[in-house]
């Protein structure tokens, strides 16, 4: 069953504005040292790197009802890819515990996740699907 679907829209200038501006302080706030590291491998589509990730965490925020209030916060949600190189989110604290909480018991949820950019926008969307562990 789905659980929650979220998705965004976010501007990659807007992005590098706020690198330009706030520089490591906004690095710092909003992402983990996972998405920095991909972002610096990527000079030249750096900003456009972390606008998918920030597009991502909006979107997860949407997906599971409470935007970032509620104890879910920018840098308990992060972008990681698995082992196929596909991207999915990596959670802790307040994220999680949310995710944790919308999860029906007898259920696991599974976090389905896309990403494109195309500039000067990236977009992400998230989609949460419950699945039974078949334990009654």
């Amino acid at each position: 069953m789905i659980l929650g679907t979220g998705s965004d829209l976010c501007n990659i200038e807007r992005i590098q504005n706020s690198l330009d501006r706030f520089g490591a302080r906004f690095e710092q706030r909003a992402f983990t040292e996972i998405e920095l590291k991909k972002a610096a491998r990527r000079p030249h589509t750096r900003a456009a790197t972390l606008a998918k990730r920030f597009a991502a965490k909006e979107a997860f925020s949407k997906a599971v009802g409470t935007g970032f209030k509620q104890g879910v916060f920018l840098k308990d949600i992060g972008v990681v890819n698995s082992p196929s190189g596909a991207p999915t989110l990596a959670l802790t604290g307040g994220a999680k515990a949310r995710l944790d909480a919308i999860t029906p018991e007898g259920h696991v949820a599974k976090l389905h996740l896309t990403l494109t950019d195309d500039h000067p926008w990236a977009f992400a969307m998230v989609i949460i699907e419950a699945v039974a562990t078949g334990k009654d």
